[in-house]
């Protein structure tokens, strides 16, 4: 059933001096033909912003920010289809020589998703599982399974090597897990970042924030996999896309800030409405 989501953010950074800021916050292309109200930055006090496509497609914008406090924030509407994430049991795993070669850059090792540190125990763990989408969804249940979730475990630095060993993290280790498996055992795979509110699930909802999740090329095409939540979910909103995180961050900074607030919203219009005249 076809649904409205209103995303934004809210984001306050402190910056002792002029800095230069690089932010992938915009909704990814491949969504454009979705967008009722434009998800433009707006920087206070005014700034200027401008943008570019970096080399995985994602848009990219330039800032540089003045002395003080800045407020970035966004308001917009998104028409979604409401259907949950494709689920293609039947997806084939691809022998490498006959992967695209726009793909073999996601079996290669990255910042955050160690395969040399990784490969052995992979193997180990999932080379009798069928190869696949059920590979895939091993490697998922593995990882949900292994990843004791709380924010109180985020760390920037955290790696794959990092996150298998501690086995507690927020949603980004667990991609970046699940990636890094899934390029151990040649299926490229990508990192995600985008809004994933918590539609179609049980109340009470916890605390909105920016979601990572990845892709895996099975079958000829790119699957949605989310090794944190593990099943099916309705209302993903990408942002953007690469290696691991260090592609996708929100905001690149060249110079030292405090951020002061981070807020993030994604909301069913329609369920809005119905709270605000029930």
């Amino acid at each position: 059933m076809s649904m409205q989501i209103r995303v934004g953010y809210e984001l306050i950074y402190n910056f002792p001096k002029p800095t230069p800021v690089i932010l992938t916050l915009n909704i990814h292309a491949s969504r454009a033909g979705d967008i009722l109200s434009p998800d433009f930055i707006v920087a206070e006090p005014h700034i200027r912003v401008s943008g570019y496509y970096d080399g995985f497609g994602n848009w990219c914008s330039r800032i540089v920010a003045p002395a003080g406090r800045i407020r970035l924030s966004t308001s917009a509407l998104v028409q979604d289809s409401g259907d949950v994430d494709i689920v293609a049991p039947n997806a084939e795993q691809y022998a490498v020589e006959n992967l695209p070669e726009d793909t073999l850059v996601f079996l290669l090792g990255s910042r955050y998703c160690e395969t040399d540190r990784l490969s052995e125990i992979a193997w180990s763990l999932f080379e009798k599982t069928p190869p696949g989408w059920a590979r895939v969804q091993a490697i998922c249940d593995y990882v949900h399974n292994r990843i004791a979730f709380g924010y109180e475990h985020a760390r920037v630095t955290k790696t794959a090597w990092e996150v298998f060993n501690e086995q507690r993290g927020v949603c980004r280790d667990y991609a970046h897990l699940a990636v890094a498996f899934c390029r151990c055992m040649n299926i490229p795979a990508r990192y995600c970042t985008g809004y994933l509110g918590d539609m179609g699930t049980p109340k009470p909802w916890g605390v909105m924030d920016f979601a990572g999740w990845f892709e895996a090329y099975l079958g000829g095409r790119w699957y949605t996999f989310d090794a944190r939540n593990n099943i099916p979910r309705i209302g993903r909103v990408l942002i953007a896309r690469g290696r691991d995180a260090a592609d996708v961050a929100i905001a690149t900074t060249f110079g030292p800030n405090t951020l002061e607030k981070f807020t993030v919203w994604t909301d069913d219009v329609a369920e809005d409405a119905v709270a605000l005249t029930g």
